[in-house]
């Protein structure tokens, strides 16, 4: 342990001094090499997370990473519910998570206990969840979507069968509208995706007529209404990178747009601004994770995820099912 690091927190939680002449990057590299530990990481991180992430993705891609690895040690710059389906589809791995308070206000918005009873008010229906869920949701579900697949999964199902979309409704509304369904939705929604500003965006459009709109399936249908396009945050990167245009207004979380810029710096991207004061729109929950407390989980090997057996199980069977169906999908 450094000389220059002081345990004094509790339950995983650090308050420490770090060295300010400590080179961060370069300790964790050196960890994950001691450690044989991986870091994974989501889109919308800070942009130093991401450069020193061994893998970046959206919930899909990081699920199929989680699955795959044979590091002993998983790190996940995310927010819980990643960490925790790492865990699920790892039991013998030490799993770790810079800030255990990085929740998701869309995964909040689904409580167990009063979707349990949701479900077994109508026992007709399957369960689809949307991977943005904790664990005891996941327990409860059929099977589990990504934004990327979440179309693909549902018209696997003949279109006869009833199903319950949960937690977010305004994706839920979205495959609804796409593939013809009339899924029962969950009441539930993503702080971050439903505060884009309609009055902004036009504004921007205006100023910026050559910008093609761009958003995310969990914005609210009036955004998506104008987007030129529509796609999970990986479907979003890729249209970006082969698309003729060369300005893009970006209605998702900000932490994109850093690997459209890497990956595009000729074009220009514009983030979507909410209706606070705030020119752009970043997940607070996210945005706890930093690097500092990435180093300390990685050298004292904490917060770490822990669960119950019997709920992981429960919650592994409708990954696993997912990350079946979802083969066929790049």
């Amino acid at each position: 342990m450094h000389n220059d690091l002081v345990q004094i927190g509790k339950r995983g939680f650090y308050d420490v001094a770090i060295n300010p002449a400590l080179d961060l990057f370069a300790e964790i590299k050196r960890l994950k090499k001691e450690k044989n530990a991986v870091l994974l990481a989501h889109y919308y991180h800070d942009a130093d997370i991401q450069d020193i992430a061994d893998y970046i993705g959206d919930s899909l891609g990081l699920a199929r990473q989680a699955e795959k690895t044979d590091a002993d040690m998983i790190v996940f710059a995310g927010v819980h519910f990643m960490a925790e389906t790492a865990k699920i589809l790892n039991p013998t791995k030490k799993v770790v998570i810079p800030d255990l308070k990085a929740g998701c206000s869309l995964s909040d918005s689904c409580p167990p206990p009063l979707f349990k009873r949701f479900k077994e008010a109508h026992p007709d229906h399957i369960v689809i969840s949307y991977i943005n869920c904790s664990a005891g949701i996941k327990a409860l579900s059929d099977v589990i979507v990504t934004s990327s697949n979440a179309q693909f999964i549902v018209e696997s199902f003949p279109k006869e069968q009833k199903i319950i979309f949960a937690p977010d409704k305004n994706l839920g509304a979205y495959i609804n509208k796409v593939t013809g369904r009339n899924m029962l939705l969950w009441d539930g929604a993503c702080m971050v995706h439903e505060i884009f500003s309609m009055e902004k965006i036009a504004r921007l459009k205006t100023r910026h007529p050559e910008a093609k709109m761009i958003a995310h399936p969990e914005c609210e249908d009036p955004v998506l209404k104008l987007a030129d396009f529509i796609g999970s945050t990986t479907q979003l990167l890729k249209f970006t990178e082969t698309d003729p245009g060369n300005a893009y207004i970006v209605a998702t979380e900000t932490g994109i747009l850093h690997q459209m810029m890497k990956n595009s710096p000729q074009k220009t991207f514009i983030p979507a601004p909410p209706h606070n004061a705030c020119a752009c729109n970043d997940c607070p929950h996210m945005k706890l994770n930093t690097l500092d407390k990435l180093y300390l989980c990685m050298e004292y090997e904490q917060p770490e995820i822990l669960m119950d057996e019997e709920l992981r199980l429960a919650a592994r069977k409708p990954i696993e099912r997912m990350l079946e169906l979802s083969k066929t999908i790049g």
